[in-house]
């Protein structure tokens, strides 16, 4: 129907698409040792597991349904040379909407039966194993090679009417009355029928002969049976695609001069008509051609469909797995009943679509998978095969796409959803495996490029994410197996919007790095198991120091890269430390404060974190800010970002603003307002005036229970004051404290400790039913004790059940303009 010319182009078509894709095999194969699998082995290796597994089941498939192609095409030969053996027989009378010669067509029900027969012994044969289809393969391939043969003896041999009426022998009389196309309607059977309900177009005609092009992947599916894959599969698939592809271009010529249009559409098996001596040659060698492919395909199809099993990425698939050199008999069994199913239809018409749509959908991936390689051409691409290039395999891809919507959008429609729905199946049920794949890759060099374009400089503040390192060391001990505090991840998930960001989480052993060397591997391992269990974004890392201290110190200055530095610690506040009286935590805890300090990274410290909701408990009430120091808008940017949890959503930002006592509350106000309005922030003001910090706090002012924890602080400093002198006097040294020179003025102290009270308690008057409070952190005193640092802080988180102490750093974290 097609003619001359549009039967060039299609062969032209599809004879590039798999020499393309004959091309971007080879430069796979030949990167590497190939295992068992053939394409799936080669796409899932370089576009990852997902993707492998996916397009290796859409190819399994298409497998097992090409099996049942084939099949149905030696049964139809069989009873096309041999009318006496069907068992049903239909008549079809009309060509070209007129009444001509009876046409006896085959019968959809001989086709069933003798394709569920011929599939059932094609199985015994595949049962026996790969030796015994090595020894049946040259009665396949010897008669269809003498039937080509003949083929070609009987062009040239034909003349007009003989051996058959439309016959015209070699004729440019003609080649021009068949040049052009000239579509028709058919029936089922492909008899051209004026009322037949089968409309044929060149994008039909695509569909209808892709599937004789798709026997490119039959070394590759037995790659594991191979001696030298890196040989065998370049040579012998671009010999192969060349010699058909050659073979198809010189057929369509000659056969489009040798018989009128008539005699073309009518006679289904012209070949065995014009063919010299006998027609009968061609019978045996159409259906032995057909029943090797056949055989190839359900040779292939479980070898594929084992491999994927023994990568154990579907628990699902575990039924087909195989020991290494063993016979797949399950995946065999699985594979003969979809080729019976397929057999069942009995329709060629409806079968070579699907298989064009799986076969087109594999080939796409082999290509995509070679251009991906190319392009990113990692240290390790470095295939035998050097006549390759990204752009060759660009243009594969695209042509196998473009055919794909050529044959039938719908059937295109299909094939791509069901590969979407096996990967989606794969990447929420698969196991993980790292395969090193292309995407893995593409991923580096893209981090890679997008730090250097950072740079060095600061972010803007339009584009600040918090990074936060989580300090998953506890002041105490945590039960045996758990790296981190449990609710720790819960807080770092508060600290992103709709979770985008990264979060490091960061451990500290004490010794020996070489002798410890083993341990911190399986920590970190432990660490990142409970990081995805929490289900958050963000790496583990685990340092091995003589001490927590200088542990800390060297994190602090030397984790992360250029601006994908963390620039926020994160750590639960030791509130066990007098209880278990752990004296070395005063001075570690002063020190992690001062080394952020210096290191310029933000603090957020966190009291209360065993009883910091998760996802799933919602909070009423309020978020709570008092605001004493300007810290670049890092606490108003956390209370925004608590806000976008579910468990804080219903919540409302109250700001407080600490004033002196002839501060302008009104004005104040008004400023903060108008600054929370250019923020975009929505939040409700409150300007708290309180008599100069100096000024001990009149009797009554205070709640009693913020009274009595400062009297006993008092008195905890004034003993360990006293303690520490004494140690000097004896010693005759001076004041010393955590092994440094301190400088002790006890007003100071004092004075330290009533402005300590006085912010407790006026946060206990304003927000003790908080959802949360945030306060701005002091910073410890320069040549301070760090055990009074430790009593200054305990009175103000004491009697608050939920508390954030944030200190900024020196740059603006939010910005007024968008």
């Amino acid at each position: 129907m097609g003619g001359i010319g549009d039967a060039l182009l299609l062969v032209s078509l599809c004879g590039l698409c798999t020499f393309l894709t004959g091309i971007s095999l080879s430069a796979i194969a030949t990167n590497g040792a190939m295992k068992g699998g053939g394409p799936y082995y080669l796409i899932g290796r370089a576009l990852g597991p997902e993707v492998g597994v996916s397009i290796g089941l859409c190819f399994f498939l298409g497998n097992a349904v090409a099996g049942a192609l084939y099949v149905l095409g030696a049964v139809e030969t069989f009873l096309k040379a041999l009318p006496s053996a069907g068992i049903f027989t239909e008549t079809t009378t009309k060509v070209n909407g007129t009444v001509s010669e009876p046409i006896q067509s085959i019968s959809t029900h001989d086709l069933q039966i003798y394709g569920i027969v011929v599939t059932i012994i094609l199985c015994f044969i595949v049962f026996g194993g790969v030796k015994m289809i090595n020894r049946v393969a040259p009665a396949f391939l010897i008669p269809v090679l003498f039937s080509i043969f003949c083929i070609f003896i009987g062009i040239f041999l034909a003349k007009k009417d003989d051996p058959a009426p439309g016959v015209t022998g070699l004729s440019l009389e003609s080649f021009k009355d068949n040049w052009s196309s000239d579509y028709k309607n058919t029936n089922s059977a492909g008899i051209p029928d004026a009322e037949g309900n089968v409309h044929w177009n060149f994008h039909a005609l695509v569909g209808l002969f892709f599937p004789a092009v798709t026997g490119i992947m039959a070394g590759s599916n037995r790659s594991a049976s191979l001696e030298d894959t890196q040989r065998s599969i370049p040579i012998g698939t671009l010999a192969a695609t060349l010699t058909t592809t050659g073979l198809y271009l010189v057929s369509v010529l000659l056969f489009g001069a040798v018989a009128t249009r008539d005699k073309l559409l009518t006679d289904r098996l012209l070949t065995a008509t014009i063919a010299w001596p006998f027609p009968a040659i061609i019978h045996i060698g159409i259906i032995l051609s057909t029943l090797g492919a056949a055989l190839q395909s359900l040779t292939g199809a479980p070898r594929l469909l084992a491999a994927i099993s023994n990568d154990d990425i579907l628990p699902v698939l575990n039924y087909f797995k195989v020991a290494e050199g063993s016979e797949p008999y399950m995946a065999t069994l699985f594979t003969a009943f979809i080729c019976m199913g397929c057999v069942i239809i009995g329709n060629l018409d409806l079968i070579t679509p699907t298989v064009t749509m799986f076969f087109l959908l594999c080939y796409s991936g082999v290509n995509l998978s070679c251009f991906l390689l190319d392009l990113l051409d990692a240290p390790s691409w470095r295939p035998r095969w050097k006549f390759h290039h990204w752009s060759f395999s660009l243009l594969g891809a695209s042509l196998c796409i473009v055919i794909m919507f050529l044959i039938s959008w719908s059937f295109t429609v299909v094939s791509l959803a069901l590969a979407s729905l096996i990967y989606y199946y794969v990447s929420i049920k698969g196991k993980a495996g790292d395969w090193g794949d292309g995407f893995k890759s593409a991923y580096f060099q893209l981090a890679l490029r997008s730090l250097r374009s950072l740079g060095a400089n600061q972010v803007h503040p339009k584009n600040w994410y918090p990074i936060p390192l989580i300090f998953c060391r506890p002041w105490g001990k945590l039960p045996e197996n758990v790296p981190c505090h449990p609710k720790l991840a819960d807080f770092a998930n508060c600290m992103k919007k709709k979770g985008r960001g990264m979060s490091i989480f960061i451990n500290i052993l004490d010794g020996d790095y070489h002798e410890r060397a083993e341990d911190a591997k399986a920590a970190c391992k432990q660490l990142d198991t409970y990081i995805n269990y929490k289900n958050c974004e963000g790496v583990a890392e685990i340092v091995v120091a003589p001490n927590m201290s200088e542990g800390f110190r060297g994190v602090v200055q030397t984790m992360g890269l250029g601006n994908l530095k963390p620039n926020i610690v994160v750590m639960r506040y030791p509130e066990i430390w007098r209880r278990e009286n752990l004296k070395e935590i005063p001075g570690r805890f002063v020190g992690i404060i001062n080394d952020c300090i210096v290191a310029n990274k933000a603090v957020v410290i966190v009291k209360g974190l065993d009883e910091w909701p998760n996802e799933y408990q919602r909070q009423y009430g309020t978020i709570d800010l008092y605001w004493i120091v300007r810290d670049g808008g890092l606490m108003l940017l956390l209370s925004q970002l608590l806000l976008t949890k579910e468990s804080f959503e219903s919540c409302k930002i109250q700001v407080f603003c600490i004033a002196e006592e002839d501060t302008d509350a009104e004005g104040l106000k008004a400023d903060v307002k108008k600054f929370l309005y250019d923020l975009r922030m929505q939040a409700e003001v409150f300007v708290i005036a309180i008599k100069s910090w100096d000024v001990q706090p009149e009797n009554g002012s205070q709640p009693d229970e913020s009274k009595e924890a400062f009297t006993a602080a008092q008195q905890r400093v004034a003993d360990y004051l006293a303690e520490i002198k004494e140690t000097a006097k004896k010693e005759g040294t001076p004041l010393m404290a955590d092994g440094k020179p301190v400088i002790v003025n006890e007003q100071q102290v004092e004075k330290f400790l009533y402005t300590t009270l006085k912010l407790n308690s006026t946060i206990l008057r304003y927000s003790r039913m908080a959802a949360v409070v945030l306060v701005s952190l002091p910073p410890p005193p320069v040549s301070h004790p760090a055990y009074c640092y430790m009593e200054y802080m305990d009175l103000l988180v004491d009697n608050l059940p939920r508390l954030l102490m944030v200190r900024g750093y020196r740059r603006d974290v939010v910005t007024l303009f968008t």
